[in-house]
């Protein structure tokens, strides 16, 4: 039986975090030379340039998530319930988007995959649960932030998605 050694495993922890750290360093694409990530001056990759948003790990097992679309500027937008994605009908599509706030998202199903539905994380907003193609469900963010969602059924094979409200 191992005996259980926390300060091998918290020098073990460091070790790994500094290494994550160094690569991210090496492997980073952008910033402008002064030392900002073309951010909004909070240290956080706010999605400016190349799509991308620092979503702590929400996206690790998304299969179809490829960057954030930019959607800002539109008064509505659209994410497919039900796409392909994940093994199968199950993910959103986009799985992230960012918007400007007042910005109406629909979110319509395919009508594949099974019964789906939108759950907000922080409880927010909910759909009902259907498999029923075309079925709408609609929320307008008002609030700046960003907003991770899930379909309930499906989303331990990775159905996730979120909003970036500008």
């Amino acid at each position: 039986m191992t005996e259980y050694n926390p300060t091998r495993r918290t020098a073990l922890k460091a070790m790994a975090v500094g290494a994550s750290v160094a690569l991210a360093g090496c492997s980073s694409g952008g910033g402008d030379g002064d030392g900002n990530d073309g951010g909004d001056g909070d240290g956080s990759d706010d999605g400016s340039g190349d799509g991308s948003t620092d979503f702590g790990g929400w996206f690790e097992n998304v299969g179809n998530f490829d960057g954030v679309v930019d959607e800002t500027g539109s008064d509505e937008v659209t994410v497919e319930v039900g796409a392909q994605g994940n093994g199968g009908n199950f993910a959103f599509s986009p799985a992230a988007v960012k918007i400007s706030s007042g910005t109406n998202v629909v979110w319509e199903w395919t009508g594949k995959g099974s019964m789906h539905n939108v759950v907000a994380e922080d409880g927010s907003f909910e759909s009902e649960q259907t498999s029923e193609e075309g079925f709408t469900f609609e929320q307008t963010f008002d609030s700046t932030g960003t907003y991770e969602y899930i379909c309930v059924p499906h989303e331990t094979m990775g159905m996730k998605g979120a909003v970036v409200v500008e």
